[in-house]
């Protein structure tokens, strides 16, 4: 089954990882699929379940694909924004980019998030304290060709398709609140930022939250699956084993090709960890006893507990 790309790019898309998560999200179909995380989308969107709670912090990616789904934003208008948005770029380059980035900044319109996401440095999607979009230009005056701005066209035209025979709701929302929504017939999918890598994407990230995002996913009647990263080059996840030890997981290698700096861009390791037994597949799967689920559940939640705290 092909992938299809979200219009949004960002530092730590699962598009590669999509045919393992489908492959390993046991579910009936029967719920909402949630996600807390939403980002680029790009694992929700694919999977296509009939319903879907998409949530993030981040109101800017949420209000572009709530116009997407509304037909507020069509291909065509995409097409004709940044052909005129490019040549622009073309004509004034870095100057350009900085005005429409200001211009982002006041008003958040959604097309200019668009041309910024795809104009600016290595994809990388990065908020300063403030809120404001803060990512440089990527130096490429002529960064929207046709062949360029025809596949982002066709994206959206795909996403917007996919939107009119589904029933997804598009929120700005805490992950708390949305886990707490989940019933036991929900699956959630959470792809929170790395503790220790992607700590920018719109707000912090840090070890508290990991511990509060254990708490809560550990007492959610839902199905769950939680992408995090195991190892790289360099060094190695230590929450991993630390917190969310008590749970079954898969993994695989991944190369990530977005990131500010070279030392970013290497492979990793990318796991997923569930509250289920996974499907059986040749790949690494270590999978805990119940019993043994138990115990370790209870020494983490008192773990998790007191960090929050």
């Amino acid at each position: 089954m092909k992938t299809i790309v979200p219009p949004l790019k960002c530092q730590g898309i699962k598009t590669k990882l999509v045919p393992l998560i489908r492959e390993m999200a046991d579910w009936d179909r029967k719920g909402v699929w949630i996600e807390p995380f939403t980002g680029s989308g790009v694992v929700g969107f694919n999977l296509a379940p009939r319903r879907a709670l998409f949530a993030d912090t981040n109101p800017h990616t949420i209000a572009l694909f709530k116009a997407i789904q509304t037909q507020k934003i069509t291909p065509s208008a995409v097409r004709i924004f940044l052909e005129e948005e490019g040549a622009q770029l073309a004509t004034r380059g870095q100057e350009y980019y900085y005005e429409v980035r200001n211009r982002f900044n006041k008003s958040g319109d959604s097309l200019d998030f668009l041309f910024l996401n795809r104009a600016c440095f290595n994809g990388v999607m990065r908020f300063n304290r403030k809120g404001g979009f803060n990512v440089p230009f990527c130096h490429k005056t002529e960064r929207f060709a046709q062949a360029y701005v025809t596949k982002i066209v066709n994206q959206v035209t795909a996403l917007s398709e996919r939107m009119q025979m589904t029933e997804w709701e598009f929120r700005v929302q805490t992950y708390a609140d949305t886990i707490a929504s989940a019933t036991a017939e929900d699956f959630i999918y959470a792809d929170p930022p790395y503790v220790g890598r992607h700590v920018d994407y719109f707000d912090s990230w840090d070890e508290v939250k990991e511990a509060d995002l254990f708490r809560l996913l550990s007492k959610t009647p839902a199905r769950f699956m939680l992408s995090t990263w195991e190892e790289n080059t360099y060094r190695r996840n230590t929450f991993l084993d630390d917190l969310w030890g008590c749970f079954p997981k898969v993994t695989q290698e991944h190369f990530y090709h977005v990131g500010a700096s070279e030392t970013n861009r290497n492979a990793m390791t990318e796991a997923l960890v569930m509250n289920f037994d996974p499907p059986l597949r040749k790949p690494k799967v270590d999978v805990i006893l119940p019993i043994q689920t138990a115990l370790l559940l209870e020494k983490r939640d008192v773990y998790a507990t007191a960090a929050v705290e």
